[in-house]
């Protein structure tokens, strides 16, 4: 094989198999491998030009075809696998050489394997790809971070093949070591809570409005040419139109209520813990994924404990209260992400800058949204800015509907709908916004039963109290 091709990919799953296609028709040849046949021929086949794009079960043969340095991506499960396909590579490749990790690998792992692959001369970069499978074919989002010697070799790649918002790429590189994939892993956490968030707001529309299917399409289409525009809402919308090739109504109907999770929010939440940021938003929709799960069990009790009855509201005022609620549930649990963002950065030594994250979200990826031109402004404006509900320009959106979260939250309560995600999104919004919380108390108690000490408000110092029995 005398050709040699610009770029190369390992796991031609339907992801892998999409994106090599997508670097082959941005000009680009392309060579992909796995160990599976089907696949291989697969990707042959739906190439059509072997001298645009090919590939093999070898890999040697693989590493063989590639252009110097040699760029290889790996769309494979995180994990074991990765390792395993490392290893595989290293006795082919060469120092210079570029490996790509393109999958959600914990961000400890990549570091991991960045400074093993760095003391053999090999350049490694971990790069989160969003956008599902469509968006690998016609342009997803990339979020590259590690070896920025590496990152430049395959930049007009990366630049070519993901997403365009008003023409600008949506990739960038983000920072050294696993910056890429922990950018990546928090994109995940925002898209289990605003997706937690969207089916809340559809429940309560279906038992306090009464709203059919076909009105439920017309209500989030409608939304997603306003202030809500996203990829979530869009798809929310077509969803409901979905007919059932089982039955004669709508596929929503007939989906059982049991969401299945592949591991990234949960890291999300676990490491906003271990930084001691609040995400309250994503932890919440993480749990509500593991009680779905629960479903024989939420069928024994629902028979044990009475409901209210819930009480009908107009159509018009919901759908108007549920908006305003929707849009500032979204604004603070992208506030929480991206809180959690830049201090993983201070702690991690990423030195990200938030707009560009911000920036590179807005097209291509799940939780691309209307909102993150704003965001984007709003970060520009102040790089240092800690929280986005402290940005100028967020003030007012968030004031002007905070009172129907406010309003929807005691609705869902006092009616038996459970709204937990905007209920800990207003919880947040709430304690953030407090100056005084009733910490006091606990520390207290903690001295109290522990000697713990506290400090005081009107001394400087720690204290201790013994405290009378």
């Amino acid at each position: 094989m005398e050709q040699a091709y610009d770029f190369g990919l390992i796991g031609l799953g339907v992801m892998g198999r999409n994106f090599i296609l997508n670097v082959a028709d941005n000009g680009f040849t392309a060579f992909g491998n796995d160990l599976d046949t089907e696949k291989v021929n697969a990707l042959k086949v739906e190439g059509g030009d072997l001298e645009r794009v090919n590939a093999t079960t070898d890999v040697a043969t693989f590493v063989k075809a590639l252009a110097q340095p040699r760029k290889i991506m790996m769309l494979v499960p995180a994990g074991k696998i990765v390792d395993a396909v490392i290893e595989g590579l290293l006795p082919h490749i060469d120092k210079g050489d570029i490996i790509i990790d393109g999958g959600n690998s914990f961000f400890t792992d990549t570091d991991r394997r960045e400074a093993y692959l760095s003391e053999k001369g090999i350049h490694f970069f971990g790069a989160g790809v969003s956008g599902g499978a469509k968006g690998a074919r016609k342009g997803p989002s990339i979020m590259p971070g590690g070896s920025k010697e590496g990152y430049a070799a395959v930049q007009p790649i990366f630049e070519a093949v993901s997403a365009k918002y008003k023409g600008e790429p949506c990739v960038a590189y983000l920072g050294p070591k696993s910056a890429g994939n922990y950018v990546k892993m928090v994109h995940n956490g925002l898209e289990y809570g605003l997706m937690q968030l969207t089916s809340e707001i559809y429940d309560v529309l279906k038992k306090g409005g009464d709203l059919r299917n076909e009105e439920l399409h017309t209500t989030f289409k409608t939304w997603n040419e306003g202030r809500l525009q996203s990829f979530l809402v869009e798809i929310t919308s077509e969803i409901f139109e979905q007919q059932d090739e089982f039955s004669d109504g709508q596929l929503i109907d007939q989906i059982l209520d049991k969401a299945k999770q592949k591991g990234t929010g949960k890291w999300t939440s676990q490491n906003a813990m271990d930084l001691g940021i609040p995400v309250p938003s994503i932890d919440i929709a993480v749990s509500m994924r593991e009680i779905s799960a629960l479903k024989s069990e939420r069928v024994q009790a629902d028979d044990l404990y009475d409901r209210p009855t819930v009480a009908s509201m107009d159509k018009d005022a919901l759908k108007k209260m549920t908006e305003e609620a929707l849009y500032f549930s979204f604004i603070i649990t992208y506030a929480q992400g991206l809180h959690q963002l830049a201090d993983a950065s201070k702690e991690y030594g990423y030195d990200v800058d938030i707009a560009t994250i911000a920036k590179i979200w807005r097209a291509g990826c799940i939780i691309r949204a209307g909102l993150l031109a704003d965001i984007t402004e709003a970060f520009k404006a102040d790089a240092s800015l800690p929280n986005l509900l402290l940005s100028p320009s967020f003030i007012e959106k968030v004031r002007a509907t905070v009172g129907s979260a406010r309003k929807l939250v005691a609705y869902g309560a006092t009616n038996g709908i459970p709204l937990p995600g905007v209920s800990n999104s207003l919880t947040y919004f709430d304690a953030y916004t407090s100056s005084r919380l009733p910490l006091n108390l606990i520390q207290a108690q903690r001295d109290y039963f522990g000697s713990h000490t506290y400090e005081r408000l009107d001394k400087e110092g720690i204290f201790h109290t013994e405290w009378e029995e």
